[in-house]
């Protein structure tokens, strides 16, 4: 049997990190990299076992997550976040993978919660993600929000779902997007993109029409609404703050 490296990156978790680490218990070996959390999360994370890693500094996601892989050592790499867990569905088909796939790197479907309810319309589902490859093939982009990782061979998808508790409460909603919406915003800006106070608001209002409409979020019924009023303001808030960053960057 291939031996796994599984790897994350953790800030304040203590809430999430030993229901994600009793899920990939079984891996060879666990990295943690945390970010100089206040909590226990790295205590826990010791006391379950995984090598932890502390960076004060915050280069983005991707980088974070680029110096996590550093550390791996085995075979094969799994990547996961500290609101997710492994079915034992997806140990079997991720174990499988590793024994007799063909491919050089797999997709995962990942299944979120939104505030109590798994969401499986709103352009949720199925949300493929690359986290499961052989060490040395993939790496991770920089980018300092929705980091992927970019993979020199070719890729398969796995049919059993990662489960993903991303928005557990009205307050996480609320802390996520005023966090991603400041990462996007300067992305945006080191790319050299502008933006401009009614483009953000054509933006915004776009970012609900996708998703109730045409993603269906009709069909997740009150968390569905929800769902496109987050995104709703998430975009309106990114790309308002990409404004005023211009403005800033002009005026000085």
């Amino acid at each position: 049997m291939p031996s796994l490296s599984v790897i994350l990156i953790t800030k304040n978790e203590a809430a999430n990190i030993r229901d994600c680490l009793q899920s990939v218990a079984w891996a060879d070996e666990i990295i943690v990299v945390d970010s100089a959390s206040s909590d226990d999360t790295a205590d826990i994370a010791r006391a379950m076992g995984a090598q932890v890693y502390v960076h004060a500094d915050w280069p983005g996601f991707g980088p974070q997550k680029n110096r996590a892989l550093g550390y791996a050592s085995k075979d094969w790499v799994f990547s996961i976040d500290a609101d997710e867990r492994v079915t034992p569905e997806l140990r079997a088909e991720l174990e499988q993978a590793m024994r007799t796939g063909n491919a050089e790197g797999y997709y995962c479907p990942r299944l979120s919660q939104f505030c109590g309810k798994f969401v499986h319309h709103s352009g949720w589902y199925p949300d493929y993600v690359l986290r499961l490859f052989k060490r040395g093939t993939g790496r991770f982009s920089d980018s300092l929000v929705h980091e992927s990782v970019l993979m020199d061979g070719a890729a398969a998808k796995l049919k059993s779902p990662l489960l993903h508790y991303s928005y557990l409460t009205t307050a996480d909603v609320e802390r996520k997007v005023e966090h991603y919406s400041n990462a996007a915003a300067q992305q945006m800006l080191q790319a050299g993109k502008r933006s401009s106070w009614v483009g953000a608001m054509l933006s915004g209002g776009w970012a609900f029409v996708r998703t109730y409409i045409i993603r269906l979020g009709i069909l997740d019924g009150a968390a569905g609404w929800s769902i496109a009023l987050m995104n709703a303001r998430t975009t309106y808030l990114k790309y308002r703050k990409l404004a005023v960053l211009n403005s800033t960057r002009i005026s000085h």
